[in-house]
């Protein structure tokens, strides 16, 4: 049996999905990040997730999004080297936001706003000639904005500034720290201390978004102010691409997840998005079923769609 390999890799986790020609997923695992900035071992961890593949015959292509593929210049090309050298087969290494684009429009155009541990857009009018457009994505040093890390982030600062007596926000500070299980004079320390910062400040945001649910007003300011970084994120990617309002938007990841900030976004872009035809893994699937010369069909695509929310129910 031929098949394909494809691999989505953010921040938080990794997803390995194998696919026959019929758009069937044979395989799906879970994995840890391979975000090569957190992770010194980032390529075996490649090895583990892609060993599965290695083992049986008929691996046709294999596409890979990585986190900051095509940013980081020396890294990138050591993540295409280590794909090829490892792979028996004509491999892709994409950004994994390029990926989610492709299967939120499966060929079509749009703008693709991706908020999980980093922010960015990904646009295009996808034709064969078009060009495709990054927006935000510059890391967490100075940039993904509206991401679960900038959320986390934020969300410590004002922490920090009420403790210190700076801010008038002590209420959301002393719940904060009762979700994350700390005393005051533990919080630097709990900080600087976890094995991955980048991480574990991402994941602060699913308490915050929590706070924010039950009403707290600094939570729902915190998020208020994500909204408004990833709804500029559209807005600036439908001014690149000079196609205005009417082109259609859609997301992915884990931020989005949160009503609150899917409705806030929204409301600051003025239309709802379309529903992505596949997860940000069915893309990867999807430019490898391209690459390996199968029918892409609408067929495909469906049956892709269905054997992915079959698969996602067994992890």
């Amino acid at each position: 049996m031929e098949y394909v390999l494809a691999l989505d890799a953010g921040g938080t986790k990794t997803l390995a999905a194998m696919a026959d020609a019929s758009g069937a997923v044979t395989s799906l695992r879970a994995g840890p990040s391979l975000d090569p900035t957190a992770q010194e071992n980032w390529q075996d961890l490649f090895l583990e997730m892609v060993a599965p593949a290695l083992q049986k015959p008929g691996l046709k292509a294999a596409v890979a999004g990585l986190p900051f593929h095509d940013e980081l210049l020396a890294l990138s090309a050591r993540q295409s080297e280590l794909a090829s050298q490892v792979l028996p087969c004509p491999v892709l290494v994409q950004n994994d936001v390029r990926i989610a684009f492709d299967g939120a429009f499966a060929g079509a155009a749009g703008v693709l706003v991706l908020s999980g541990t980093g922010s960015m857009a990904w646009a295009s009018l996808n034709g064969t000639n078009d060009p495709h457009y990054r927006i935000g994505g510059w890391g967490d040093g100075f940039g993904d904005e509206g991401s679960a890390f900038w959320i986390g982030r934020e969300s410590l600062g004002l922490a920090s500034m009420a403790l210190d007596g700076r801010s008038d926000a002590m209420p959301f500070a002393h719940a904060l720290l009762a979700e994350m299980g700390l005393a005051e004079h533990q919080l630097i320390d709990w900080v600087y201390g976890v094995e991955n910062r980048r991480s574990s400040i991402a994941a602060i945001a699913r308490i915050t978004a929590g706070l924010a649910d039950q009403g707290v007003s600094d939570a729902r300011e915190i998020l208020d102010r994500a909204c408004d970084c990833l709804a500029a994120h559209v807005s600036a990617a439908q001014r690149r691409l000079d196609a205005g309002s009417s082109l259609p938007w859609s997301y992915a990841g884990g931020v989005f997840a949160n009503a609150y900030v899917l409705n806030g976004v929204c409301d600051r872009v003025g239309s709802r998005p379309v529903s992505p035809v596949l997860p940000p893994v069915g893309g990867a699937v999807l430019r490898a079923a391209q690459l390996a010369g199968w029918n892409t069909d609408k067929a495909f695509i469906e049956g892709l769609s269905m054997s992915l929310n079959e698969a996602f129910q067994s992890i």
